[in-house]
């Protein structure tokens, strides 16, 4: 395993790109977002973490008895944190990266993991997926048009890239590397069979917010933790819009509704009385402290049964039982 130290130890070049990379004041709020009340989430040692999935990640390669990690990179938190922490459990030479935009509005994003690539000094490639899809919805039937169907082509692409990885990963004897973290996985909130489908997710265990903690232990550039987060197929699309509210908002409700076990209610009861409490201590403490959210029920009922609908992405297919005599 590497020493401790930062894969990002000199990150010039991303640092150059990162004017590119900029997101506006708006954005920057948005990404972001009011923190909640520590009282919500586990406190996690970030430093113990980082060792964990450090760990977690070499055991899992010599376990396979495979060469390195394929890992598809965006240009986002996730894929470069979970990048950065390949690197330093397994050495850059052991991680590939694979940049796989698919449309203009994936360009900057795709130069921005370039650059990143480049700083972890990984070896890597771009490969421009446009020409692949379009050929793959010129040869699908005409009923399953891909045309104004964000959602539908969203998961092809999606599943293209993950073909792609496959493809370096089988080549090279590595293991698919996946980047979802807890938040996504928790609300379905990936493509099954597309960034759902991977041979390990080192971010696996941590919340949306915990990764930008540790993005900030990893040194991982300020205009990567800054981007708001984004599927990236629409302009403007925000995950915080599909979701109803920021990871901010969503981790605490996924804590207190799955790790707790809390109903809607109480969950509801839980925040709005921590929201009390910090601001009690902010007005006491005379300092300028952000306005902390709190949630409705409808926002934790639909949160709670997003959860529950997409279980199926989080289980193996099912099979009828077996008839063992």
């Amino acid at each position: 395993m590497a020493d401790p130290e930062s894969a990002f130890d000199s990150h010039e070049a991303a640092a150059e790109r990162s004017a590119e990379g900029a997101v506006s004041n708006h954005d920057r709020d948005a990404a972001s977002s009011h923190p909640p009340p520590a009282s919500l989430l586990p406190e996690r040692d970030l430093a113990v973490e980082r060792d964990r999935v450090r760990s977690f990640v070499v055991d899992r390669v010599d376990a396979a008895g495979a060469d390195g990690v394929v890992v598809n990179m965006s240009g986002g938190l996730d894929s470069t944190v979970t990048a950065a922490l390949a690197v330093e459990a397994l050495g850059a030479d052991r991680v590939y990266g694979l940049i796989l935009p698919c449309n203009k509005i994936g360009a900057p994003h795709a130069r921005d993991a370039e650059a990143l690539a480049e700083a972890l000094g990984i070896d890597h490639d771009t490969v421009h997926l446009q020409p692949l899809f379009a050929q793959f919805g010129a040869v699908a039937p005409d009923r399953f048009d891909l045309h104004d169907e964000p959602v539908r082509s969203g998961n092809a692409v999606a599943r293209l890239r993950m073909a792609v990885a496959y493809l370096a990963a089988n080549a090279t004897n590595r293991l698919v590397c996946g980047t979802a973290n807890r938040s996504e996985l928790l609300l379905g909130y990936l493509t099954k069979h597309g960034d759902g489908a991977a041979d390990l997710f080192p971010l696996g265990h941590l919340y949306k917010t915990d990764v930008r903690g540790l993005a900030a232990e990893l040194d991982v550039p300020e205009f990567v933790v800054e981007k708001p987060p984004t599927a990236g197929f629409l302009p403007g699309q925000r995950d915080a819009d599909d979701l109803g509210a920021p990871y901010e908002v969503v981790d605490p409700v996924l804590h207190l509704g799955v790790d707790r076990g809390l109903d809607p209610e109480s969950i509801v009861e839980r925040i709005e009385a921590a929201v009390a409490e910090a601001e009690a201590d902010a007005v006491s403490s005379e300092t300028d402290e952000n306005e902390l959210a709190v949630v409705d029920r409808e926002l934790v009922a639909d949160l709670l049964g997003r959860h529950r609908a997409t279980a199926h992405k989080r289980l193996p297919p099912p099979t009828p039982d077996a008839d063992v005599e």
